[in-house]
């Protein structure tokens, strides 16, 4: 089959699910950068959304992996695991907990945690049985599983799947006061993303954490924060979530977890909320296997010499400063936090999706996030010339 043939059919199968791939196979990558079956060369700003914040290949990732390839891989769990300890201990200091449950994707992690939270009520908190609530935020995006596409509020990730899944309540991203009116006896937790990315890179305002934060603990509620997409470095820190100094009961992790080779996630929390999850009572057939373990124990490590995190800091505040002086010249809004930025096309302008077609052109892989924005999320080890002409093909495309 051509790489053109190839490329067809994938488009029309994934429509037929609602994705539309941008028209370019990609072949290889290191580092920021692609190439396609033609060999052109691509910056791939996709990254925050693909989990590559460490870029393509990254010699430190692939060599652990190669390594542990050459052990062992996937193992059965009457087996002892040599791998999955020095993980579980690396990723819980790294998050301030003292426990972590391993599972494979996101929405794996998503599902665990509304699971952990709904047991932790019942058995700590004391709420009814069957009678447990979990506050979300509109413009959510935790996955595509039938529960959580239950409290979505987008329609083509809910259309066709009814009926669904009972005990959560909606309120405004943003809006502690509607928070705080629906949460009442039955509340578990409150399940946030500390900045929205799907919904494109939706920042809320200053101190809303903060507010999240005590009336979670005024209230003997959860706060749950699923950092899948803005965790582990990619807003400059390394959790989204310490941008206002905030320590939630929950860590939701995934993506970059993996470093770009593999699916990796996990939950993290204390004793006192994990530990109600007992032997036999959850689990997942590969969630921290052998090769897992390995991928994410080396992400940890990297993570903890801070280098990355200021990295992301330090090309984000250029990415932000190139974007922001275009701002009514074709751009209505830029949102960053570290390196990762959403920008609102002008309506008379063109689409976001044509936006990011128009970017193709450039040698710039990017995504649209609903109507006008493009959202970027270019990988941590990227050049600063890179950034650059991340800038400078913005501005071509505008003034075309």
């Amino acid at each position: 089959m051509t790489a053109t043939a190839h490329h067809i059919e994938l488009t029309e199968t994934y429509a037929a699910h609602n994705y539309h791939p941008l028209p370019v196979v990609i072949a290889s990558g290191e580092g920021a950068w692609v190439t396609d079956v033609d060999g052109k060369r691509y910056l791939d700003c996709l990254a925050g959304y693909s989990a590559l914040n460490f870029g393509h290949a990254h010699p430190r990732l692939v060599e652990v992996a190669r390594e542990q390839l050459g052990r062992l891989t996937l193992t059965s769990r009457a087996f002892y695991n040599d791998q999955l300890g020095p993980f579980s201990k690396a990723l819980a200091d790294l998050a301030g907990k003292e426990m972590i449950l391993p599972m494979n994707s996101g929405a794996e992690a998503v599902e665990t945690a509304i699971k952990i939270s709904r047991k932790w009520g019942y058995q700590v908190k004391g709420v009814p049985e069957a009678q447990a609530t979990i506050v979300a935020m509109e413009g959510n995006f935790h996955g595509r599983t039938t529960t959580i596409v239950s409290f979505s509020t987008d329609p083509d990730a809910t259309v066709g799947y009814a009926p669904y899944t009972p005990g959560f309540r909606l309120v405004p991203y943003g809006d502690i006061e509607a928070m705080r009116a629906a949460v009442d006896d039955t509340t578990v937790a409150v399940l946030l993303e500390p900045v929205q990315g799907e919904a494109g890179v939706v920042i809320p305002r200053e101190g809303f954490l903060q507010d999240v934060r005590t009336l979670c603990r005024d209230q003997n509620v959860l706060m749950v924060a699923d950092e899948i997409q803005s965790g582990l470095a990619r807003t400059g820190r390394t959790f989204a979530c310490d941008h206002e100094d905030v320590v939630p009961d929950m860590y939701i992790l995934g993506k970059a977890l993996g470093g770009g080779l593999y699916p990796v996630s996990a939950v993290a929390a204390n004793r006192d909320v994990l530990g109600v999850i007992t032997p036999g009572t959850h689990g997942s057939t590969f969630g921290g296997n052998p090769l897992a373990a390995a991928i994410g124990s080396e992400v940890v490590a990297m993570l903890q010499t801070g280098e990355f995190q200021e990295r992301a800091a330090k090309l984000g505040e250029q990415l932000y400063d190139g974007l922001a002086g275009l701002v009514g010249h074709g751009i209505d809004a830029v949102r960053a936090r570290g390196l990762w930025a959403g920008i609102d096309i002008a309506t008379d302008k063109m689409t976001g999706r044509e936006f990011t077609e128009s970017l193709l052109g450039q040698g710039i892989l990017a995504k649209e996030a609903h109507g006008q924005t493009v959202r970027l999320a270019p990988p941590i080890v990227a050049s600063d010339s890179d950034i650059d002409l991340l800038v400078s093909s913005f501005r071509q495309v505008l003034t075309a």
